[in-house]
């Protein structure tokens, strides 16, 4: 049984989170699941729906009925998934390795830090120290900077791991369903 004040406060607790208030808010929100464009099908594209046909015309192996060449579209398809999340992943991590310019967030704001003590110490118009020109225009390379970029863009990595395993999932059943139909109509 529940406290009597307990419907209460959830009441106001729903209150306070009822998503985003202003209209820049609710735009941004309303564009959330575009990010990398993952969750339309990819038959929705011209292009991948073109390369899906004929992969499925090369999965379906020459005539084929027509329940077996829908099962070879739908494993054509989620082959196309697979590599599109994959292109994904790709493009985020080696658009930030291919930048020379690339540095975390924290290690901006904290060169950010060093400059504004520098300056309010010496004044505005004195020059910096060597060194900290040298550590201000410093930038992480190699495999320092690949496990800096791992780190920063975990939680986009994760959501892409999450479509993968989906998409993966389709294809293994959908292989799986293919094979089943070419079993039983070379049996019969």
């Amino acid at each position: 049984m529940t406290s009597p004040g307990k419907p209460a406060a959830n009441r106001a607790n729903a209150l306070a989170s009822t998503g985003p208030r202003t209209v820049g808010g609710k735009a941004r929100a309303a564009q959330n699941a575009r990010r990398h464009g993952l969750s339309v099908p990819a038959l929705s594209d011209p292009l991948l729906s073109k390369a899906a046909d004929a992969l499925a015309t090369e999965l379906a192996g020459g005539p084929a009925n027509a329940d077996i060449r829908e099962l070879a579209r739908n494993a054509a398809t989620a082959v196309l998934e697979v590599g599109r999340i994959r292109a994904a992943r790709h493009q985020l991590l080696f658009k930030a390795m291919d930048d020379a310019e690339w540095d975390t967030h924290a290690n901006r704001q904290a060169k950010d830090r060093v400059v504004f003590r520098c300056a309010r110490g010496a004044g505005a118009l004195t020059p910096m120290p060597r060194q900290v020109v040298e550590y201000v225009y410093s930038r992480p390379e190699g495999a320092e900077k690949f496990a800096m970029i791992l780190e920063e863009r975990r939680s986009e990595l994760l959501a892409l791991d999450r479509y993968e395993r989906r998409a993966l999932s389709r294809r293994k059943f959908a292989i799986r369903a293919l094979d089943e139909a070419r079993r039983l109509a070379t049996s019969t």
